[in-house]
């Protein structure tokens, strides 16, 4: 059996649903219609949760198998929620090299929380990602828009600090 991941419990809205039904019933009958509406279910959303993808699979009169597999292959798709702050470590090369590795390992073990993961009030995800071209600053993370670099393990606590709201 694989790792489980912890999730955010899932609190879509009629409002949201009755958005999501719409855009199917204005987009059903194109052909290739699932990418478009998988999309614009993402945005209505944040992420593309089982609950989210039975609706298009029922609406659309395709097996669930279909959906679940095209959001899986497709690396824009997220099955997860993404919190307010949302930190990718670089483990390309260059900061891996520098111990972008173990800064990853130590926001997994600070946020409790795995990669690809949020945290359970909503707050953080976390992810690893490659290159983002700052690699004269390796080892580099991101939080939304804001980029650290030159990082060491002792700067984790101080920069998520900054997002204690």
């Amino acid at each position: 059996m694989g790792l489980q991941k912890k999730t955010v419990p899932f609190t879509g809205t009629e409002e949201q649903k009755a958005k999501l039904l719409k855009v199917i019933a204005e987009m059903k009958e194109d052909k290739g219609a699932l990418m478009p509406i998988l999309q614009k279910a993402q945005e209505i959303y944040g992420y593309l949760p089982i609950e989210v993808q039975t609706i298009i699979a029922e609406e659309l009169d395709i097996p669930l198998e279909k959906v679940y597999g095209v959001v899986t292959f497709y690396s824009q798709f997220s099955l997860y929620p993404k919190g307010k702050y949302k930190i990718s470590v670089c483990l390309g090369t260059a900061c891996y090299v520098k111990g972008s590795g173990d800064i990853y390992n130590k926001l997994m073990e600070k946020l409790g929380i795995a990669g690809g993961e949020c945290t359970p009030d909503g707050k953080f995800s976390l992810e690893a990602c490659r290159c983002i071209g700052a690699c004269g600053l390796a080892p580099v993370l991101t939080i939304n828009e804001d980029v650290y670099g030159r990082l060491t393990v002792d700067d984790i606590d101080g920069i998520l600090a900054k997002y204690q709201d």
